[in-house]
């Protein structure tokens, strides 16, 4: 899952200099890292689950990414220092984007399989379009909002099946809850981040602390929730806690900001449209989910909905 902001956004110039310069396998490789990375994270979040806390698994999982992270950053002589007021800021990105997000995403993953929550989640799209309408006054297409509203049908067509039966009805809805309530702190987190970018605070540093204010919130719901540390030694848990923090994290975070500045924001966010058919993919091979003909339709709604709202059109050709 990326920290982009998924609303329409215009190239520069000089981004697509880069695009026509860039070389396509270069391309192809810094697209398809974080899109197969991200894809998998939603599976890999499942091994987190069962003896430790969701909340104690996030705190884990960012702070040592954080740890990582910065010591990148200070090994690649990218500042760390900034002035109380920014830090304020940049925990407004991490708090809701890497901490309060993530534990309702781990929650959610209790109650319905990865590859449907991983669907559900890519309608931060929509949810980004409108805040980027509030927030920034960015305009909002007749195209955009048809797009919009296929892919919230999609979403609804997918778990048409789960809601059929009405043993499960209860649990799924509850995780379709904290699944739609981690989208909109997402997107909150989102909306920080286009403010802090638009004021210049360099990324990587400026994720890295996030990192580090997410896992900070993790913790202290821990302890307001009466919640006990505790931590798994088995193998399963110990490869997805590291797989989740170096490359769910760090490795797709890199690839998929180098890729933003190779051909720009707009193209780069194409990689949030492939997500969730890799998810879907995984879920299918791993968890046996079953297809049915509304989930097929819906997934096909989604996909093209994600793509009507990202397609920025110049007169009758594509940016």
């Amino acid at each position: 899952m990326n920290e982009e902001s998924h609303s329409e956004i215009d190239a520069a110039p000089a981004e697509t200099a880069a695009l026509a310069e860039a070389r396509p396998a270069s391309i192809a490789v810094l697209f398809g890292v974080p899109t197969l990375l991200w894809g998998t994270t939603w599976y890999a979040i499942t091994f987190q689950l069962g003896v430790v806390a969701p909340e104690v698994s996030v705190a884990y999982r960012f702070a040592l990414a954080a740890v990582l992270l910065a010591a990148w950053c200070a090994a690649t002589a990218r500042p760390l220092a900034f002035p109380l007021r920014d830090h304020l800021w940049i925990a407004a990105q991490g708090i809701p984007m890497f901490g309060l997000g993530y534990v309702l995403i781990y929650h959610s993953e209790l109650y319905i399989a990865s590859g449907p929550l991983a669907v559900l989640f890519a309608t931060i799209v929509f949810v980004n379009l409108a805040g980027a309408r509030i927030f920034f006054g960015d305009p909002v297409t007749l195209r955009a909002v048809v797009g919009a509203v296929l892919g919230v049908g999609g979403v609804a067509l997918l778990f048409l099946p789960d809601f059929a039966t009405m043993q499960a009805d209860a649990l799924t809805a509850r995780g379709v809850a904290y699944g739609l309530a981690s989208v909109l702190l997402a997107s909150a987190g989102n909306m920080v981040a286009v403010r802090n970018h638009k004021a210049g605070l360099p990324i990587l540093p400026v994720v890295a602390w996030g990192m580090g204010y997410g896992a900070a919130t993790a913790a202290v719901a821990v302890v307001l929730g009466g919640v006990a540390w505790t931590f798994d030694p088995r193998t399963g848990y110990l490869l997805s806690l590291a797989y989740l923090a170096v490359f769910g994290s760090i490795v797709a975070f890199g690839t998929y900001l180098t890729l933003v500045a190779r051909i720009g924001a707009g193209p780069a966010s194409y990689v949030g449209v492939a997500i969730p058919v890799v998810a879907m993919t995984v879920s299918t091979v791993f968890e046996s989910y079953r297809w049915t003909l509304p989930a097929v339709v819906g997934i096909v709604l989604v996909v093209a909905g994600n793509v009507l709202v990202l397609w920025k059109q110049r007169g009758r050709r594509p940016a």
